[in-house]
Order: structure tokens, then sequence, then C-alpha cells
């Protein structure tokens, strides 16, 4: 019974804060909308935030632990093997989040959504500063690798990375499909290499074979 009661005060929440957004979001309704009484709530959540973490907090955090573990496994590599696979890691990447990201679309409409108010508000943001770090460890290594790679401003990475993420996340804005969403990412993934391939201008360090050819 008790176990029945938080469940439906989760459902409720989950309702209020997608139609109305944390802030705006009401105890009382959630409650009214449960069929319990607001101090009754208080037995199983100690506040608004409490109900919207149990339905956010555990996807987002496995959400940005595989991010960070799939960029330190990256930058891990040798710059030549770095300078080598610039793309390759981001597809499997990038599809697996897609796969992440609709077993739990209810959490993430949340966090993106309405998380304005909460801890959660500046998500994106947070991936958007790892990809920028990353970005340039990533120019460092390769040119310690003896790899030719323009120079970047960081505002216009920051600018790049951020449409990118922001971008990835608009399947969730706009309610579409998995199918159509997996085209999708893989048009944003295409556009997003082809682009920076050409900004970065990337070239293999010439050999003593190749320059005597």
């Amino acid at each position: 019974m008790a176990g029945d009661t938080r469940n439906k005060i989760l459902e409720c929440g989950r309702k209020e804060f997608l139609e109305k957004g944390y802030e705006g979001a009401s105890l009382r309704r959630i409650a009214k909308a449960a069929g319990v009484t607001t101090g009754a709530i208080y037995g199983y959540f100690p506040d608004k935030m409490a109900i919207f973490e149990e339905l956010t907090g555990a996807q987002a955090k496995e959400l940005l632990e595989y991010y960070l573990t799939v960029q330190r496994k990256f930058a891990e590599l040798p710059g030549d093997e770095q300078g080598q696979h610039m793309a390759d890691g981001s597809e499997a990447g990038l599809f697996w989040m897609l796969d992440y990201i609709y077993q739990h679309f209810d959490a993430f409409k949340l966090l993106i959504c309405s998380s304005a108010g909460t801890e959660y508000e500046g998500y994106l943001n947070g991936m958007v500063e790892i990809e920028t770090k990353a970005t340039f460890q990533f120019i460092d290594a390769v040119r310690r690798a003896g790899w030719q790679i323009n120079d970047v401003d960081e505002e216009l990475v920051h600018m790049l990375s951020s449409s990118f993420f922001y971008g990835i996340f608009e399947i969730v804005v706009h309610d579409m499909p998995k199918e159509r969403a997996e085209g999708y990412i893989q048009n944003l993934l295409e556009f997003t290499t082809a682009g920076w391939t050409k900004l970065l201008g990337l070239k293999p360090p010439v050999t003593a074979e190749k320059e005597k050819s």
C-alpha cells in the first residue's frame, strides 16, 4: 500500500512538473491528484525537489557518467590515434545515448524542459563545458604528436559545442519518434564531423619517406 501511494505521488508529480515546470509545480496539486493530503507527501518526500530528483536524478547521472567515460577513454589514446579516429567513437557513443534517452524519455523531458529552478537547470551547459575543454585537450594531443591542426577560438568552440548538444536534445523537446530521431542524429553527426574537419584542417605528420617521395 505504501509503495502504491509513493508511486502515485511520483506519477502525479511527473505530470505536474511536465505541465507546470518545476517552479510552477505545486505540492498541493500533486497531493490532490494523488488522492492524499499535502502532509502525507512529506511522509515520502521531504520537499518538491526530492520528488523531482527521484524522477530524474539517476538517469541524469548515468548519462553524464557514460559521456565522461567516453571522453576519458578517448583522451587516454596516444595523440596520433586520436587524430586518426577523431569521429570514430562519436557515432557509437551518440547512439548509446539516444537509446538511453528513449528508455527514460519522461525523465529527460523533465530534465530538459521542466528543470528551471533546480540543480539540473544547467545540465546541458555542463556537458557543453566538458566538450569544450575536451576539444582543446584533443587539439593539444594531436599537435604534440606532430599533426597539423588549426588554432580555434574558445568562444567559437563553446558555441559549436552548445549547438551540438542542444541539437541532440531537440529530439526530446519536440517529442520526436525514435525512428525519426535516429536519422536526425545521424545527419547531425555527419554535419558536425564535416564542419570540425574543415575548421580544424587536421593533417597527419609528414614522414621522412613521404618527404623523399
